[in-house]
């Protein structure tokens, strides 16, 4: 009897100790729980409006494109009227005087170019100037000038890099040098920057996301290194790959490889305003790196004079302000043992209700799914930032050079299953398939920079203006 009271005993105290852990765990947890929402709450972006800054970041490329915009761009000369002969019927509106010395040098569209047949027999057509009365060919100033192998074999070997296989794998696919490959590569990149580069201008979008992909996510994925630890690693490293996307008409407006510092964000929002119209200030949208604020505001921003507090005493100093339209809003994601564990949305510049405005006329929220769908997509067609293979680039020039073909290959020539459109009626195709239903449109198409789908060998055999050309030409 008497054990069995002792047992009762023992067994209420255990309960009653029990209890009281549980009730001190729980309040604990319940104190670090409201601790947090506080914290929260007080540094909540709504709560705490943006003062301004005294002094304004600076910007280097700004600087230096301001001593530029100095000189004083050439005049167009005045049109040709042919008034002898038959009437041309070989269009050569897109071709340019490649003389220097000449007065049409350089500007398309004035009648001073005419065909002259194919010298010796060869593929490639003869023009003339009818101004310095100089001859050349058609492809002078393209990749494809001057070259003895094949044009439609360099063309696939070119769409074969645009898809993903590395140098040696064309190589071997085409049966030529790797050599041959990466000489074919590097002139087809310089001239595909530059065609990039005549035609994304003045481009109107409605919101901008933009984010940077780096190289060892592979190893964070696997448990080799902890996420800390690679971005402390990668930070200093120039292999980061910068991306900008108008997610609503898929355009990749910019991309670009560099350290992943401030003044290298300030480069990319350097990119992006000579890509938009100027008066064209999107919503912006990123993941949670603090330096995209700093270059956002350093070029959509403008000086603003405080009001008075008190008659007297000195005025206040006037601070940089972001403009009134600029919205700015970022996805932060908090990870925990490798994995995803929050996503929390801080609105950087404007209000909540204006860029929920803006979302809801596409029926979208707050979010970076767009670019980190074109971060897949990138390292699926370029080799260099592939995970797990064995196509690294040795320098980054070679990272630049798969980059600048990846960006005209997926605005002009890569259709986008999202952005066809149904055709009026259906159209037949050849032999016993199906009628085909649907417009196939490219995220060029999409912004209204072209109006048709281009393929490789248009795109290589494109000349391109030595500058931009005006709309009455």
């Amino acid at each position: 009897m008497v054990h069995d009271l002792l047992f009762h005993t023992l067994l209420l105290f255990g309960i009653l100790g029990l209890s009281m852990s549980l009730i001190w765990v729980w309040r604990q947890r319940h104190a670090a729980t409201s601790h947090a929402t506080t914290r929260a709450t007080r540094r909540a972006p709504g709560h705490k409006p943006f003062l301004g800054l005294t002094r304004k970041s600076s910007c280097a490329t700004c600087e230096d494109r301001a001593q530029e915009q100095g000189k004083a761009s050439p005049t167009a000369p005045s049109p040709m009227v042919p008034i002898r002969g038959c009437p041309r019927t070989v269009d050569t509106q897109h071709h340019f005087c490649p003389s220097p010395r000449c007065d049409y040098y350089g500007w398309v569209g004035l009648g001073n170019v005419c065909a002259n047949g194919y010298p010796s027999g060869g593929r490639w057509r003869q023009l003339q100037c009818v101004a310095c009365r100089s001859y050349f060919l058609e492809t002078h100033g393209t990749p494809l000038y001057g070259t003895h192998v094949a044009p439609e074999r360099v063309v696939w070997a070119v769409g074969a890099l645009a898809e993903g296989l590395g140098i040696r794998a064309v190589a071997r696919v085409f049966e030529v040098d790797p050599n041959t490959v990466l000489q074919w590569l590097v002139e087809a990149a310089d001239h595909l920057k530059v065609f990039s580069q005549y035609f994304l201008h003045d481009v109107r979008v409605t919101q901008v996301q933009l984010d940077e992909l780096y190289a060892l996510l592979s190893a964070v994925k696997d448990g080799e290194v902890r996420e800390a630890e690679a971005l402390a690693r990668l930070s200093p490293s120039p292999h980061w790959v910068w991306v900008a996307i108008d997610p609503v008409s898929k355009l990749l407006l910019t991309i670009d490889v560099g350290e992943r510092t401030v003044a290298m964000a300030q480069w990319i929002v350097h990119q992006l305003v000579q890509v938009l119209a100027p008066d064209c200030v999107p919503l912006f949208m990123t993941d949670g790196f603090k330096e995209y604020a700093t270059a956002l505001l350093t070029h959509f921003g403008q000086w603003v004079q405080p009001s008075r507090r008190q008659a007297m005493g000195p005025a206040p100093r006037p601070r940089w302000m972001p403009l009134p339209q600029l919205l700015y809003a970022q996805v932060v994601k908090s990870y925990r043992r490798r994995r995803l564990a929050r996503v929390s949305h801080r609105v950087v510049f404007g209000t909540l209700a204006a860029i929920e405005q803006v979302l809801a006329a596409q029926g979208w929220h707050i979010n970076t799914a767009f670019i980190e769908r074109v971060n897949l997509t990138i390292r699926q067609h370029v080799a260099a930032v592939g995970r797990r293979v064995m196509t690294l680039c040795k320098a980054e020039e070679g990272l630049h050079q798969q980059l600048a073909l990846y960006q005209t290959y997926y605005n002009f020539c890569l259709p986008h299953a999202s952005l066809r459109q149904p055709l009026p009626e259906p159209e037949p195709t050849y032999g016993n398939g199906s009628a085909k239903c649907w417009q196939p449109r490219t995220p060029a198409m999409a912004a209204g920079l072209t109006d048709r789908v281009w393929t490789l060998r248009d795109v290589l055999l494109f000349r391109v203006p030595p500058w931009p050309q005006p709309e009455a030409l």
